[in-house]
């Protein structure tokens, strides 16, 4: 009987999997889940912010300006979010917009009392976007969706990242599959068809002081 009981719930799983209610945890993730991708020849780009700062970005929200930062991984620069009063602080790379998207960066939380994160945005278009973002204070890796208001459309239990070291995030779209890396680790995937197309860009919320690096672009534009 134990057979049919573990195969029952094997049943249960992939069904509920199928509706897009059902989580894999990191591991299971990594155990059972095949690494969605864009197309071989989607154009890649990147900003190490060594050479060019932010000219072509639009900032929605925050103060971000490139800074001398002596352990930047690409160089003696970086980006730095340092705004400290507002809800959150969004900044757009300017190519795009995209459909499937392979992104992925480097940040390290400065400080924070509130908040000390760092995120990727993509499928933002007219203040509608995906957000998958770290906290150094808090031991949950997240992905949300922004429309005048967050909501919280999975998770998954982390170390806090570290203060004052660095870390990496990567964020995988293909249709209305997300998966998300933290360190390396697969540890988010999901299923969302809210948001079809928009730019990448980079989040911060509250009174996190954030610098990143290494942003890599990899996308299929959007149509029309």
């Amino acid at each position: 009987m134990q057979w049919l009981t573990t195969s029952r719930r094997r049943f249960l799983g992939a069904a509920l999997a199928a509706l897009g209610v059902y989580r894999l945890s990191g591991d299971q993730a990594r155990a059972e889940s095949r690494e969605i991708k864009v197309p071989d020849n989607a154009p890649e780009e990147r900003f190490d912010f060594e050479t060019k700062g932010i000219e072509g970005w639009t900032t929605v929200d925050g103060q971000w300006a490139v800074e001398e930062m002596i352990d930047a991984p690409s160089g003696r620069k970086a980006l730095v979010q340092r705004a400290t009063r507002n809800a959150f602080n969004v900044i757009v790379a300017p190519s795009g917009p995209f459909t499937d998207v392979d992104v992925s960066m480097k940040f390290k939380p400065i400080s924070g009392r509130e908040d000390a994160s760092g995120g990727i945005v993509f499928r933002f278009a007219d203040g509608r976007y995906y957000v998958v973002r770290a906290n150094g204070l808090e031991g949950n890796f997240r992905l949300y969706t922004y429309d005048r208001g967050r909501r919280e459309i999975a998770t998954a239990s982390v170390k806090a990242p570290a203060l004052g070291q660095w870390h990496t995030v990567r964020l995988v779209a293909v249709g209305d599959q997300i998966q998300a890396w933290l360190d390396g680790k697969l540890l988010l995937e999901h299923r969302d068809a809210k948001l079809k197309s928009g730019r990448v860009g980079l989040w911060t919320k509250a009174d996190s002081i954030t610098a990143f690096d290494d942003v890599t672009i990899r996308g299929v534009r959007a149509s029309g």
